[in-house]
């Protein structure tokens, strides 16, 4: 299938000053002929006495067990802020990416074949951080799509529908957890949120990140007896993704092609 772009607008999110990422983005973006658009990033550090307001910082350490950073509200912000100018578009999906994304040699192919089956998701990933107890939905050419009972996180490659987009902005606020770990609650939103693999790109940030620093030097977990409420909402998560799973017929594993 011919990818139709008009239908599907390609964002980058960048921050001003990684250069060298940028750089390396829109070469392999340039090579793979996607019609690209730059969307600067918002800096949580420099941005923080307004992100902050915008979240709920005991919430977020209850539920992620550590305090809140600030990359992590710039992450946040960045996402959203692109999916409402995907919103006010044309478009009617949302290929986003983040720009530590190495591509393989079949992600076009990859993205193809998701669109093919375009009426089967609802959020599509082409990468993950982790994507646990897969459950295939079905296939599409060389690709399995799966749903998962385990966590399922990652923010850096994805297809999102404009339907979708728009009811995530209208009930995400204010933050109480990290953006991806959000989006895992399909059960609470009510949407499918699929990944395809085998995983046709992965995330390279050369072990500097500016969300965690250096080496995660930024992270701060809390004591393990501090954390004992993150391991329990962790614990019951798993009970809650299979519960809507068994709700919207998807337990079940699947060979069926999905390519319609």
């Amino acid at each position: 299938m011919i990818l139709d772009f008009k239908k599907i607008g390609v964002w980058l999110i960048n921050l001003p000053q990684n250069q060298d990422r940028l750089a390396k983005m829109a070469q392999q973006l340039d090579s793979m002929g996607l019609p690209w658009q730059l969307f600067s990033a918002v800096n949580g550090r420099e941005h923080f006495d307004e992100l902050i307001l915008q979240a709920d910082p005991e919430a977020y350490a209850k539920n992620m067990g550590s305090p809140i950073l600030p990359g992590k509200l710039g992450v946040y912000a960045s996402h959203t802020r692109v999916w409402k100018e995907f919103i006010r578009s044309d478009y009617e999906f949302a290929l986003i990416f983040e720009d530590d994304v190495v591509f393989h040699d079949n992600f076009v192919e990859a993205l193809s074949a998701a669109y093919q089956a375009k009426n089967h998701w609802d959020i599509v990933r082409f990468n993950c951080v982790r994507a646990k107890l897969p459950i295939q939905q079905g296939v599409v050419g060389q690709w399995r799509l799966n749903a998962y009972i385990g966590p399922f996180t990652g923010n850096a490659a994805y297809l999102i529908r404009k339907d979708i987009a728009t009811k995530l902005v209208s009930q995400i606020g204010p933050q109480t957890r990290a953006l991806d770990h959000e989006l895992n609650r399909f059960f609470h939103h009510d949407y499918r949120l699929l990944g395809m693999e085998p995983w046709s790109s992965h995330t390279d940030d050369g072990n500097v990140s500016t969300i965690t620093g250096v080496g995660f030097a930024s992270v701060k977990k809390f004591k393990w007896y501090k954390r004992l409420p993150h391991y329990r909402l962790k614990a019951a998560n798993y009970f809650r993704r299979f519960a809507w799973l068994i709700k919207k017929g998807m337990i079940i594993p699947s060979g069926k092609n999905l390519d319609n």
